[in-house]
Order: structure tokens, then C-alpha cells, then sequence
């Protein structure tokens, strides 16, 4: 089990992704990570240094640290473990001052810093927007983006509020009920927002492993009610004519991504 390691002197949110991304194109290979956020101090740096190399000895491998520290004398100190070090920002940083025209002026905590405070209040109030409209508890859509629609538990919840809280998208979600399921046109509730509607399905092993969770041996988990349900959705989606796609080998943030693009909307994380 190879160690692998995100440090930076943020979030590391940003070291963690790009780590992530990279190492998903090596498949077969099985690791550890560990993220360590605000090493911002020499001190801390020791400090990760000292943690890198006991799981180095543990494992009995050289450790990977994707990092994003801006102090040199910190990344050194990291470096000093023997650890393969693979800065995330450095390799474009050379390229862009080349032409831009611009010097490079590194700061702690620079990918994340709350520099535009309306797009920072876009996200809260988008992120509220879609708690008041989950699951069908608001059906005033008139300030929503875009509305998910899909049978209980399919990943509609989840999909709104990423999208609330990376992109500030007004994201509200509408469950079809077996009721909704029995005719061949959208709930009405939904009719006047045809062009912000986007179906969500999943496979139905798949829906009866999470049903069974929430509530356990119930009709409502059953995989013949699933397989009901599912199949009435996706004839539903094709009748109207509904753009949607499957929820059950997609991650959130392809899943996020194929709606914005597919339904139009223009919005970025920073």
C-alpha cells in the first residue's frame, strides 16, 4: 500500500484534487492518502516531514506528496524525507509569466482566498435555495436554474447541493411518486418549467441496495418496486422527450458537469 500524501498551506482541496486525478490513471495501484491542510509554518513542516517518514518505514515504500506549499525552505523540508515530491502549481507557473508578462507572486493560501464576495453569497444563497427545495418541499421553481427529477433516491439531493455550493447554481429537485409514475406527462407542478428540467435515473440493483439502508425491509426497498419504478421513470423521460442519464457508475462532479453543459448553464467554481 503505497503512502500518498496532499499538503499545502490551504485547504488542500486543490492539491487533493489534482493529486486525485492524476493517480486515477494508474489503475491497479493501491494506496494510503492522507490530506494535510495549513502547513503554513516551517514548524508544521517539520512536523509533516516527521509523519511522511514514519509511514514511509511502515509501508516500506517511498511516499508520493502532491503539494502546493509556496515556501521553498517548507517544500524542502519535505523533500528531505526522500519522498517523491510533485509540486501542482510550479510547472505552470514558468509558462504563464512567459506570457502574461507578469511575475509570479506566491501567497499562502492563494487558490481559496475569499477575494469575490458576491459569487461567495451566490453559493450560500443558491445552497439554501435547494435545502428549501428538496424533495418537493417548495413547488415555486420560478428562481431555480434547474430542476432534477427522478424517482426516490437516485442522487437528486446530492447532485443540487454540489452544485449549490461549487457553482451557485439554484438547483430544486422533484421525486416522482409511484402516483406521478401512472400517466404518460410530466406532474403539473413541473409543466411550466419544461426547460429547466433534467431526469435522473440509476439502475435498480443499485437503488434497492440504497433503499434497503434508509428503511429495511420495507415494500418501498424491494427490488421488484425498484425495478418498477426505474422503468417508469425512463419511459416517462422518453415520452416528454426529457434529457437525463444514469446516476449508478457516474461521480457527483460528471454528473454535475453533464447537466450544466447539456441544460446550458455558464457557471464556473471560481
Amino acid at each position: 500500500m503505497r503512502p500518498v500524501f496532499y499538503v499545502s498551506d490551504g485547504t488542500g482541496i486543490t492539491t487533493e484534487t489534482i493529486g486525485h486525478s492524476v493517480l486515477a490513471q494508474f489503475q491497479g495501484v493501491q494506496y494510503h492518502a492522507h490530506r494535510i491542510p495549513f502547513v503554513d509554518s516551517r514548524e508544521k513542516a517539520r512536523q509533516t516531514a516527521d509523519i511522511i517518514r514514519q509511514h514511509q518505514e511502515q509501508a516500506g515504500h517511498r511516499a508520493v506528496v502532491f503539494t502546493s506549499l509556496v515556501d521553498a525552505e517548507a517544500h524542502e523540508l519535505l523533500a528531505e524525507t526522500g519522498a517523491l515530491m510533485m509540486d501542482v502549481l510550479t510547472p505552470f507557473a514558468s509558462p504563464l509569466e512567459l506570457e502574461l508578462g507578469v511575475v509570479r507572486k506566491p501567497r499562502v493560501g492563494g487558490a481559496h482566498a475569499m477575494v469575490d464576495y458576491k459569487a461567495y453569497e451566490d453559493r450560500i444563497n443558491a445552497t439554501h435555495f435547494s435545502l428549501t427545495h428538496d424533495d418537493g418541499k417548495d413547488f415555486d421553481y420560478n428562481e431555480a436554474d434547474l430542476i432534477l427529477v427522478g424517482v426516490s433516491r437516485s442522487g437528486k439531493t446530492p447532485t443540487c447541493l454540489y452544485m449549490a455550493i461549487h457553482y451557485g447554481v439554484k438547483a430544486a429537485n422533484y421525486p416522482l411518486t409511484p402516483d406521478d409514475l401512472e400517466g404518460e406527462s410530466l406532474p403539473k407542478a413541473l409543466l411550466p418549467h419544461r426547460s429547466k428540467l433534467f431526469g435522473l435515473t440509476i439502475d435498480p440493483g443499485r437503488l434497492q441496495q440504497i433503499r434497503q439502508e434508509r428503511r429495511p425491509n420495507s415494500r418501498y426497498a424491494t427490488l421488484e418496486q425498484c425495478r418498477r419504478e426505474v422503468a417508469a421513470a425512463e419511459a416517462l423521460f422518453r415520452t416528454v422527450n426529457l434529457p437525463h442519464l444514469s446516476t449508478t457508475h457516474t461521480s457527483i462532479e460528471e454528473i454535475a458537469s453533464k447537466i450544466l453543459a447539456q441544460l446550458g448553464i455558464d457557471k464556473h467554481l471560481f
